[in-house]
């Protein structure tokens, strides 16, 4: 269904770009769209306007979304309002949108067709509530004449019935998804402390060893730490925490990379084959989610070819797009086109019950969407199935630096370690001895707030997640003691807009990191001009 030319939307938003890219989408689907950047602004249009429906952004410049909804719904009822938010995601936010009167909520980014039926939902419920009040304006003088008219209506509430059961059983599998991803972006984090530790020993124990076979040792055991690295990625990609971490990818050797545990993961009935374009331009992308999502292609491949088949994976270059194109394909049963059609729609499956969650496929289009790529299907029943993913070439390739010893520069500074994990302050503090720093530290923030009274180090290494005081109240309370002190978060969390929302742009290293990463950033933070 699309919208009316007559049909005039409000869309608030401050954020330039999404505000644009909502406009845009709605005009292309019919409707007249009209902006405003503040709440003022947006309730001067209202009034004057009195547009059905409101596309509200919650954070403003001026006044908050919650009160500009609850603000329009006590004085205009009739407008049904529209909450729309990238940040303020959870369930707490969703719900005191919903409290403050909002009709429903959308989560951004969305695709252009779903904020398009959204829309189009609230016109028919606005539609509906019109035509109830007209109807009850006038009926104790119509009520014999509408009987028929009211039979009717109670027939089409049968059937839409809308769909509304289907609609609960599916808003419950997200609820109960949300709760997963909560929980697995938890023990990310914890897995990450843990990681910290593990991964900055070992690579100091593969660096110094003499004995070759320790050093043999330690090198294996490093790389199965890696392997763990990417799996917190994956579990923080799929509780939706994490911000994709895009850069220069040499996509030929990522897939050479992927072989052996693609023949592992396939089994010996599948045959890999590639087919590498030489000298193929760098893909801008995120490189773990990447691999994820070639990895979930190849097994819905392998799914797929009942009995064995061939799975090819190639890469080439679009230049009239600009574009590099990852393509997966297998010999395995294909899909007709009402199935192909809803392949990336979440939660839709072909498998049996606890065969399959119906997330891959859509995570896999979600991820390469943010970076601003595309993916396409191409299927036929009994011949096959490609999926293309098409990915911007990355203009500028950094140079890759291996992080060397004796390529970091040393320091005399003195620096205050806040962490409440007891492994991660000893390598943090082992590494920086041995680069000269002057180190203490705090097992919590009441303790390091304590050691400020009487001694300010150059940088505060404070760990944002931490239980009583957390790193941005122990970070407030440091920089009110002295506004220029020099701070360096670290962090087993991955959602960078929550750290920056609660300490505002401030110089931040994630967990896992080597040794010489950690020394480096302390030095780059060190080095860096006071705040005041």
């Amino acid at each position: 269904m699309t919208g009316s030319n007559d049909i005039v939307l409000l869309n608030v938003d401050d954020q330039d770009a999404p505000r644009y890219v909502k406009t845009r989408d709605l005009q292309e689907c019919g409707f007249k769209v009209i902006e405003a950047r503040t709440g003022a602004e947006a309730l001067r249009l209202v009034e004057s306007e009195k547009p059905p429906i409101v596309l509200l952004d919650v954070e403003l410049p001026d006044i908050t979304g919650y009160d500009v909804c609850s603000f329009i719904k006590k004085k205009w009822p009739e407008v049904m309002v529209l909450m729309t938010s990238s940040t303020f995601t959870t369930s707490p936010h969703r719900t005191r949108g919903l409290d403050s009167g909002a009709d429903s909520y959308l989560v951004q980014p969305a695709e252009p067709l779903e904020l398009a039926a959204a829309v189009n939902a609230m016109l028919r419920i606005r539609k509906a509530e019109d035509s109830m009040r007209a109807l009850n304006a006038t009926l104790d003088q119509r009520v014999k004449d509408r009987t028929a008219e009211l039979e009717a209506s109670n027939e089409k509430l049968k059937h839409e019935m809308e769909q509304r059961e289907r609609a609960e059983a599916a808003l419950v599998q997200s609820q109960k998804m949300e709760a997963i991803g909560q929980l697995t972006g938890g023990l990310a984090h914890d897995f990450n402390n843990l990681l910290t530790a593990v991964v900055g020993n070992l690579d100091l124990i593969r660096t110094r060893a003499t004995d070759a076979r320790i050093a043999r040792q330690a090198e294996h055991a490093f790389k199965a730490a890696e392997r763990g690295t990417k799996l917190t990625a994956q579990l923080l990609a799929f509780s939706r925490t994490q911000k994709l971490a895009t850069a220069p990818v040499d996509l030929n050797a990522l897939i050479a990379g992927m072989f052996e545990l693609l023949n592992q993961t396939l089994g010996a009935e599948v045959k890999v084959e590639t087919r590498l374009q030489a000298d193929l331009p760098h893909a801008l992308a995120d490189r773990n989610q990447l691999e994820l999502a070639i990895l979930n292609l190849s097994i819905n491949a392998r799914d797929a070819m009942v009995g064995g088949g061939t799975l090819t994976i190639s890469t080439q270059q679009d230049s009239a797009k600009e574009r590099v194109v990852v393509c997966v394909a297998d010999t395995g049963v294909g899909m007709p086109p009402d199935i192909a059609a809803r392949a990336f729609d979440p939660f839709f499956t072909t498998k049996p019950p606890g065969k399959g969650t119906g997330l891959g496929l859509s995570q896999v289009y979600g991820v390469v969407r943010q970076i601003g790529g595309d993916v396409t299907i191409n299927t036929e029943v009994g011949k096959g199935t490609r999926v293309n993913i098409a990915l911007p070439i990355a203009r500028a390739m950094a140079a890759n630096e291996s992080f060397e010893s004796s390529a970091v520069p040393r320091g005399s500074e003195s620096i205050l370690i806040v962490d409440d994990d007891p492994d991660v302050r000893q390598i943090m503090s082992g590494v920086l001895s041995d680069f000269g720093y002057q180190v203490r530290e705090a097992g919590d923030g009441a303790s390091a707030l304590d050691i400020l009274k009487n001694n300010r180090p150059d940088l505060m290494v404070i760990d944002f997640g931490m239980p009583g005081l957390s790193g941005a109240e122990v970070a407030a309370s440091a920089r009110a003691v002295d506004q220029s002190l020099r701070i360096l978060f670290v962090s087993g969390y991955s959602d960078t807009s929550a750290i920056e929302k609660a300490v505002g742009k401030i110089a931040l290293l994630r967990k896992p990191f080597l040794p010489a990463e950690f020394v480096a950033a302390v030095r780059t933070s060190l080095d860096a001009p006071a705040s005041h």
